[in-house]
């Protein structure tokens, strides 16, 4: 008996050693992957960076503030902002197709050489959010005057999305300045309703080319940007080009007890009722897996993590469970991971002493591209499994947008062009956690992506929506730059 324990010990340690040992030959051979040249070496366009600045502050300074309300929109701002690029963009205007859907959302048709050729589309957005209305002297600079200054310029869309949209006609008017024309088709398009789901941009400007019978190969947005700092244990800075975006759909949970006086409450209050479900809810997440495009973004950055962590990914053959685990435990990767579950919203009594009859919580979720709109109810009602709950679901909501490929030309042009432009960076495919104009593009898009090119950092993740908006110069320089090596590459 004690020879053979003797043996199962020895064959214990022994697998243990081969173990370790794949473990770590996996992790020798985990490696950043090359990046695919640029395109062919061309230098960087010239860009002045007062000139671009100044159009961009010019740009600041018309509210272009959006609404679900077309009525309460101040549409004399827009046309505005369409007569400011139009007199800082002449050649674009001049020598572009130019079309204007639901009257504010300008088209633009630069026509290629091969017309054989599938064309591409750059996308943005003018609108902007309002700064509130009890912050505005909180702003280091007004957020509507555009202010050129400390080398930034200020203002309520600075980041979201007019820095953007900017750079990106800089880039065209630059190029046509030099007499380029593009082998193929380059289309632009600038959204005025982004910022409160694209109905009457977005929306209207896909209608627009399936009317025409256009097809994209792919359509760059917004999305990430180079991330410098923000990712924990990456000591370069991550372009993420996000190839997915997330779904969206609300359901409200309705408790219901009986009512009455707060001076004789019940044992069973709608309330609490409704409290014992949300707690359930945020003790049973919908299940969050290390696959498909999470896996793909962990996979790019991992050989540039610290050793321990890279062992993990190397290995995530065995490690799987653990690092959907780990990943779990922080907010921002988390939502990588998993279909978000949050409680935005709650009703109840309509006065302090009276026991509501009804209690309602609204919650919101964003799908991961793995889950489906049908598939999270059933997770809502398994977990809640409660019949004093009624889950209710309008049938409003959208799963998330498919998965665009990395192995395409697309995806390698707008990887190498990053690096070109942004020096010594890790590039990644991400998942785009909010709600983009993107989404409305992949019925006539081969492959969508999402990217700003801008170096973002920790400072700048409360100025997004928040106060103190602003761009740096030099990121301006470097995103007509990207833009232009892009156009350039077609």
């Amino acid at each position: 008996m004690m020879k053979w324990i003797g043996r199962l010990g020895l064959l214990v340690l022994i697998g243990l050693v081969c173990l370790v040992g794949v473990l770590l030959w996996n992790t020798a051979r985990y490696t950043l992957a090359p990046t695919a040249q640029s395109t062919g070496g061309a230098p960087l366009l010239r860009v002045g960076a007062e000139r671009v600045a100044a159009k961009l502050g010019n740009a600041l300074r018309h509210q272009t503030v959006s609404s679900v309300d077309p009525n309460s929109v101040r549409k004399d701002a827009f046309t505005a902002f369409l007569d400011q690029i139009a007199d800082d963009f002449p050649r674009v205007h001049a020598q572009f197709e130019r079309r204007l859907i639901s009257g504010l959302t300008p088209v633009f048709h630069w026509q290629g050489r091969d017309p054989s050729l599938p064309p591409v589309l750059l996308i943005g957005h003018y609108d902007v959010v309002p700064p509130l209305l009890n912050n505005r002297s909180q702003w280091a600079y007004p957020p509507f005057d555009g202010a050129v200054a400390e080398g930034h310029v200020w203002g309520r869309g600075a980041l979201d999305n007019k820095g953007a949209v900017i750079s990106a006609l800089e880039a065209a008017e630059l190029m046509l300045e030099t007499g380029f024309t593009p082998e193929r088709s380059v289309w632009f398009a600038f959204g005025h309703d982004e910022e409160v789901g694209g109905a009457r941009g977005a929306q209207q400007v896909v209608s627009y080319f399936q009317s025409q019978g256009v097809q994209f190969e792919w359509v760059l947005d917004e999305g990430s940007m180079v991330l410098d700092g923000i990712v924990p244990g990456l000591a370069k800075p991550l372009a993420s080009i996000n190839t997915a975006e997330k779904g969206y759909m609300s359901v409200d949970l309705v408790a219901r007890s009986e009512g009455g006086h707060s001076s004789l409450p019940t044992d069973e209050l709608s309330v609490e009722i409704l409290a014992e479900a949300l707690v359930n809810l945020r003790d049973n997440p919908v299940p969050g897996e290390y696959d498909g495009v999470t896996k793909a973004f962990f996979d790019a950055i991992g050989p540039a993590m610290p050793f321990g962590q890279r062992v993990a990914f190397a290995n995530s053959w065995i490690t799987r469970g653990v690092l959907a685990s780990a990943l779990s435990g922080a907010n921002t990767t988390n939502a990588m991971l998993r279909t978000t579950t949050a409680p935005t919203m709650l009703q109840a009594s309509p006065r302090e002493n009276v026991l509501p009859s009804e209690a309602r919580a609204t919650i919101n979720f964003r799908l991961h591209p793995r889950d489906t709109v049908d598939g999270v109810l059933a997770h809502l009602r398994d977990v809640i499994a409660d019949e004093r709950v009624d889950v209710v679901h309008d049938g409003s909501g959208r799963p998330a947008s498919a998965v665009s490929r990395v192995d395409s030309a697309g995806y390698a042009l707008l990887s190498s062009t990053a690096s070109a432009v942004f020096g010594d960076v890790i590039v990644a495919p991400g998942l785009t956690i909010a709600a983009l104009d993107a989404r409305h593009y992949q019925v006539i898009a081969d492959d969508i992506y999402r990217f700003n090119p801008f170096l973002f950092d920790a400072s700048d993740l409360p100025r997004l929506h928040g106060l103190n908006e602003r761009v740096s110069i030099d990121n301006l320089v470097k995103a007509v730059q990207f833009y232009a090596a892009v156009i350039a590459a077609q």
